[in-house]
């Protein structure tokens, strides 16, 4: 017979006891009663163990116990300790939520700590690009003043070397700055957002910084010619190439006569796919030293 009690001296009613005996079949089964007792009775002498189990708590044994003939045995006062319940909480993290986090940092890569240099990837694990993240980096590059006073600056360019058609004055500079801004839009959007949410391409220029000087090279020339896609493997830039066609045939709109057409197009798509190389080696070779946040990443 005994008692069941926790360390702190409580009462454990319910208590599971078992009385067991070196034969296997020798075996004894009681409840503790709602004041924690229990007992066996019509035990054989033997050696035995008694067990005591309750939820929540340690199992308890006792060493072995000699039992004689007609003993009357009285266990000291069972004592069940709580047991320790060890909890694994594994903390997951969305592909999206690492998307959005490393997308915040590239948002605020400016070279010189001014230009916007936001379609950059410096993180060696970057994680693909929701449809929404494509639309948010089109807008935020779409929409930065430097981008703006950019358009402004290459349509004065323009006005002095009187390209396009537009004539000369301040009313043809507002059609240069339009259009200037414009291309860049379509560009922007078309062949960074649209058709790569389509596609599932990544429209941003992925960071090597390792290898040869020639690997690297080659790497940034092939730059206008192949992406990621939103699985992580190279395949062909059908976004960017398609973006650049598409933005060359959308300026037939608001280009004078003179300056539309099936040559204009595929001139116009000539220099942007050469503009995306030299963009490919500038940033590979030059423009990291050059954005402050980006310098102490790789």
């Amino acid at each position: 017979m005994g008692t069941v009690k926790d360390t702190a001296g409580d009462i454990v009613p319910g208590a599971a006891v078992v009385l067991q005996g070196s034969d296997p079949a020798d075996r004894h089964n009681e409840e503790a009663n709602d004041n924690g007792f229990f007992s066996f009775s019509d035990v054989r002498p033997g050696v035995y163990h008694v067990t005591v189990s309750a939820k929540g708590f340690e199992n308890w044994t006792s060493p072995a116990l000699t039992l004689t003939p007609r003993q009357y045995l009285e266990l000291p006062t069972v004592k069940l300790k709580l047991s320790v319940v060890v909890t694994s909480v594994t903390a997951a993290v969305s592909t999206e939520q690492i998307a959005t986090q490393q997308v915040e940092i590239e948002e605020k890569q400016r070279v010189l700590g001014f230009i916007p240099n936001f379609y950059v990837v410096y993180d060696e694990h970057p994680a693909p690009l929701t449809p929404k993240l494509k639309f948010r980096l089109a807008l935020k590059t779409s929409i930065d003043p430097i981008t703006i006073l950019g358009s402004a600056f290459v349509a004065a360019i323009d006005q002095a070397g009187d390209t396009p058609n537009y004539g000369q004055g301040w009313d043809a500079y507002g059609q240069r700055f339009g259009a200037n801004y414009a291309n860049g839009l379509t560009d922007i959007f078309i062949g960074g957002a649209i058709l790569p949410s389509i596609l599932h391409q990544d429209p941003r220029f992925f960071y090597k910084g390792d290898g040869t000087v020639k690997a690297r090279i080659i790497y940034s020339l092939l730059n206008p010619f192949r992406t990621k896609g939103d699985n992580g493997k190279w395949q062909p830039n059908y976004s960017g190439l398609g973006g650049y066609l598409a933005s060359g045939a959308i300026s037939n709109l608001y280009y004078p006569e003179s300056n539309r057409g099936a040559a204009q197009l595929f001139r116009t798509f000539g220099v942007d796919v050469g503009a995306d190389m030299a963009n490919g080696l500038i940033q590979e070779f030059l423009l990291k030293k050059l954005t402050p946040s980006a310098k102490n990443r790789q």
